[in-house]
């Protein structure tokens, strides 16, 4: 009776040790989550300037030359030079930024090991700063000095804003860049796959407005902002930049007769 009583208990416990164990293991995805959610930055960057970018092209060559021919082959060439540059350029400018954290890391986790004691110091100033007092301050980064990877790892955060495990390795950013930019050239340019030039110019502006509303709402759910507001500063924000590129593309060289 005692044994069947003590297997009742343990089966009940199982369901808590399993329900701890699935809740730690959220606990420690959730920076990894955080990491994919921050590359919106990418997202949204690549996906305005694939659907502004070849737009403002598209209709430049569209209203000087109005050959259906010309507009494809110039919006399909635009939008896989822009979407290589600018997954270059993000994985590039990515790569370069985390060498310099990087160095910057290194650097200081040299000066703790140096210079301990007076390191030990700035972080009760740290902590002080972040309203504990000077004893708990010192108490503090005495614990924490305890634990070297702990003790690191919030020096770097608290003295340069930084995390220790920074990453060189951009390939994601980069991707999410490029592709981005190559999904958001299809709308400014589909039209003319179809449809005469004259009949597919309307078209495709208004097949990039409904793309920039979604890029706003993707934006605004992911964000967490209002919907509406996230999409018409999308809008207003790309058109006109719209606007700028077609003045400077279209009409000034016309008005200077070129």
């Amino acid at each position: 009776m005692a044994d069947s009583t003590r297997d009742v208990a343990r089966e009940d416990q199982r369901p808590d040790a399993q329900g701890a164990q699935e809740h730690h293991a959220a606990l420690f995805a959730e920076k990894g989550r955080i990491e994919r959610l921050g590359r919106i930055r990418q997202l949204v960057f690549g996906s305005l300037d694939g659907l502004l970018v070849p737009l403002g092209v598209i209709s430049g060559v569209a209203g000087g030359t109005g050959n259906t021919k010309a507009v494809i082959a110039a919006g399909v060439a635009e939008a896989f030079a822009g979407a290589l540059s600018m997954g270059a350029g993000e994985f590039i400018s990515g790569r370069s930024e985390a060498q310099v954290q990087r160095t910057e890391i290194d650097k200081e986790l040299e000066e703790i090991r140096r210079e301990p004691e007076y390191e030990l110091r700035e972080m009760a100033l740290l902590l002080e700063r972040e309203g504990l007092s000077a004893e708990d301050a010192r108490a503090v980064a005495d614990t924490l000095a305890r634990y070297p990877e702990a003790y690191h790892k919030t020096m770097v955060e608290k003295e340069l804003g930084l995390q220790t495990d920074v990453s060189t390795v951009r390939v994601p950013e980069a991707l999410t860049m490029g592709i981005s930019y190559i999904i958001g050239s299809i709308f400014p340019l589909i039209a003319y796959f179809f449809l005469p030039v004259a009949e597919a110019l309307p078209v495709s502006l208004v097949l990039t407005v409904i793309a920039l509303i979604a890029v706003g709402v993707i934006r605004g759910t992911l964000a967490r902002v209002n919907l509406v507001v996230s999409a018409l500063e999308i809008v207003v924000v790309g058109g006109a930049s719209a606007t700028g590129g077609y003045l400077l593309g279209v009409v000034i060289p016309r008005l200077l007769g070129y």
